[in-house]
């Protein structure tokens, strides 16, 4: 794992701005899932220490040995309880969901802060890469991050390359300073710059492996545009950018479901693939 103290991003860190960009809240105990009934056993509930006394909740939805593991960062108003019914769904598409919440989310504990958030990832990756194969699970890992999840993704995806094997952004965002904009943050008193945002442009430029890009047309609070802009700084020969129409940030999924999943299903595939036959560059 990389040296996180580098990881720095105070400049964020104000209440102000934490204030729109965290929206946490816990996970009701009487509403966790038990197994469904499809022959794929109940999700496992960990708590992943990444600092002394902090651990982030997750949920392991997994039900095949040698099926690709989807390390999943959500947006900033969900929780993992919140993709209970979703799990399932990837668990009968041959695939494994692990969905990971942020501090102050769900079950975790501690306060969500940009900084926290950018180093938390690597400890989730670095507890995710050795508890897959200590639990039988041989099949490749994908990243994949919904709206503020993308920031966290492409933070794994530019430093560990080598260990992951494909790429999934959704609703993800390629600069930070009209988003901040849009949730009220006045960048220009600030004295905001890109290059002390999260960067995403630049991490994505970074990650040559297959890589799926899905965004809704009519995104009300990260423009398709910033889809386009991901699209081109990845150097990925196998890339595809999938738009949701008639969508918005909140619907996609709704609106999209068939075409979301396929594409979804596509990359794991590929990606599987491209572990099978020994791919040096897997």
């Amino acid at each position: 794992m990389i040296d996180i103290t580098r990881i720095d991003y105070t400049t964020l860190d104000r209440p102000d701005i934490l204030l729109y960009l965290f929206h946490p809240r816990p996970e009701p105990r009487d509403e966790r899932p038990s197994a469904s009934g499809t022959g794929h056993p109940a999700p496992r509930d960990i708590l992943i220490p990444v600092e002394d006394e902090i651990v982030v909740g997750a949920r392991f939805h997994m039900a095949h040995a040698a099926g690709a593991n989807l390390l999943f960062f959500h947006g900033n108003g969900e929780i993992v309880a919140d993709y209970d019914d979703l799990g399932p769904v990837y668990n009968r598409m041959g695939m494994n969901f692990l969905a990971v919440d942020y501090r102050g989310y769900g079950r975790s504990t501690g306060q969500p802060t940009v900084t926290a958030m950018m180093r938390d990832c690597h400890f989730i990756f670095d507890f995710v890469s050795r508890w897959l194969p200590r639990n039988g699970y041989a099949g490749p890992l994908v990243v994949m991050g919904r709206s503020l999840g993308s920031a966290s993704v492409l933070e794994i995806a530019s430093n560990y390359k080598h260990q992951v094997g494909g790429l999934i952004v959704e609703s993800g965002f390629a600069y930070a300073g009209p988003l901040l904009e849009l949730l009220g943050v006045d960048t220009a008193a600030l004295g905001f710059e890109e290059l002390k945002g999260f960067r995403n442009v630049d991490k994505i430029a970074v990650f040559d492996k297959p890589t799926l890009i899905i965004h809704a047309e009519r995104d009300h609070i990260i423009p398709f545009a910033d889809a386009q802009a991901l699209y081109r700084a990845c150097p990925a020969p196998a890339k595809v950018l999938l738009k949701i129409p008639a969508a918005n940030h909140n619907d996609i999924l709704i609106r999209g479901a068939t075409e979301y999943m396929a594409a979804v299903a596509q990359l794991a595939q590929k990606v599987t693939a491209r572990r099978d036959d020994g791919d040096p560059r897997r």
